[in-house]
């Protein structure tokens, strides 16, 4: 693929301003918005109602939805959804339909309080994470049959900077919200409340924009030549009719997706998955701790938002922007180590921050230094993982690595506030980091193959 996207390169900075690079930042923040309201800013909200240490880090297993979202990716895929699908066609009838229920959810966990409907509190969230991670099968989708392996560097670029201002907005932005119509210092569920029907109400540029897009215009003919002639098969082995279909449509949605990648890659394939599954373990496993962390430390939310809002946004931007011309000109794979390394010293600076203590300007430097690493690193991750996918199977195949990717690093996560509790900020956050220097071991295995440093994405399937 990075030679592929290399012949694009005489567009330059130009390339952000193509109107399919707009669309996809406009998506990539409905996209990026509910994870972290599951995540970490939940985490913050649950540590100011006196919850735990160790239930935080269990709670956080409610986002184990993305890591299993693989499972029903190909009815996402090939499974028109009634009414939506009509009116707005098979991608946006899927998108619009997620993004309502992702609103109608924030709200139900808005007029929820976890000191006292906890278990109302934790369905919501849980509904919040298996419709936000419906909406990134269609919106990933989307992005790859939306344009040209040669402009998907681009779009990755775009989709992960609306991404991350999502969740800066998610983040320091409902921070803030919660500050300002509740308390800054002390737990009022007035101002959460307040903060989470803004958060449902952001999600309305997601709904806008997808109402406003076209369908994509996909060729899925030869699929449906297979689809028809395995039901013939079928049919001829004695099968009726309607079963006859359904196994059809199982084995082109379900069983072809994983068949045709393995078939690509071969005994390579291991390798590429195990790369998938390790890549974010180190910023994922500290994330679930940090805003604990910073509760622990004495600062209040508005310190926190204050600077995320200002460096987060900022160097959100830059992350972004700057992975996608580093990506164009040194390649998928050298970036992604460089995003790897860029974690695990991040984590180390919050190591070091443990010792400094409640300091402005270190929390200033820890901010702005994990939205820079994160920026770089997700858009040649995306890159790398559109680079895999044949766009026949878009939704299933780029699901199943966006999957794998979280499953592993979220199980993890769910331990860390035991391990806080046990061993305490700094120890965690320096494991935090040393977990990352196995990713850079297979990233160089990954290289040495020039199979998959050349692979480009497919426009068209082989017949099976």
């Amino acid at each position: 693929m990075d030679k592929a996207i290399q012949q694009d390169n005489t567009t330059g900075w130009r390339v952000y301003l193509n109107p399919k690079a707009l669309i996809m930042f406009a998506l990539g923040f409905s996209s990026g918005l509910p994870i972290l309201l599951v995540f970490g800013t939940l985490s913050f909200w649950l540590r100011e109602a006196d919850v735990s240490r160790t239930s935080i880090g269990f709670f956080s297993w409610v986002a184990l939805a993305y890591g299993f979202k693989w499972a029903w990716s190909p009815l996402v895929d090939r499974f028109p959804l009634p009414i939506f699908s009509k009116l707005f066609g098979r991608r946006r009838g899927w998108m619009l339909f997620s993004q309502l229920i992702i609103i109608l959810s924030l709200c139900g966990m808005a007029t929820s309080n976890p000191q006292t409907d906890l278990v109302q509190f934790a369905l919501f969230a849980i509904v919040v994470a298996f419709a936000s991670a419906t909406q990134d099968i269609v919106i990933d989708a989307f992005r790859i049959e939306l344009a040209t392996v040669r402009l998907q560097a681009a779009l990755s670029a775009t989709y992960m900077a609306g991404y991350r201002l999502a969740m800066i907005m998610a983040g320091a932005g409902a921070l803030a919200f919660a500050a300002w119509f509740g308390s800054d210092s002390g737990y009022d569920p007035s101002g959460w409340k307040a903060a989470y029907f803004i958060m449902a109400g952001m999600m309305l540029i997601g709904v806008i924009t997808t109402l406003l897009v076209k369908e994509p215009n996909i060729d899925s003919s030869s699929i449906e030549k297979i689809e028809d002639e395995y039901q013939q098969k079928l049919q001829q082995k004695g099968l009726g009719k309607r079963q006859a279909k359904l196994g059809a449509w199982f084995y082109t949605a379900v069983i072809m997706p994983f068949q045709d990648f393995f078939q690509r890659y071969g005994k390579n394939a291991l390798l590429i998955l195990l790369l998938i599954s390790c890549y974010r373990i180190s910023d994922v496993v500290m994330g679930v701790m940090s805003n604990a962390f910073y509760v622990d430390m004495g600062f209040t939310k508005s310190e926190v938002a204050s600077i995320s809002k200002v460096f987060g946004v900022i160097m959100t931007l830059v992350g972004a922007g700057l992975g996608g011309i580093l990506v164009n000109k040194f390649g998928t794979l050298r970036i992604l180590a460089l995003g790897a390394l860029l974690s695990a010293i991040t984590n180390l600076l919050f190591m070091i921050f443990t010792y400094v203590g409640n300091n402005i300007e270190m929390l200033t430097l820890v901010i702005s230094a994990d939205n820079l690493g994160a920026g770089i690193a997700t858009a040649a991750f995306i890159t790398f993982m559109s680079s895999l996918t044949n766009v026949a199977f878009s939704a299933t195949q780029y699901a199943l690595f966006s999957s794998i990717m979280l499953l592993f690093p979220k199980f993890i996560a769910g331990f860390s506030g035991m391990y806080v509790d046990h061993f305490g900020y700094n120890i965690f956050f320096l494991t935090t980091a040393l977990i990352g220097i196995p990713v850079l071991i297979l990233i160089r295995l990954v290289a040495k193959n020039s199979a998959l440093t050349s692979a480009e994405s497919p426009t068209a399937i082989e017949e099976q």
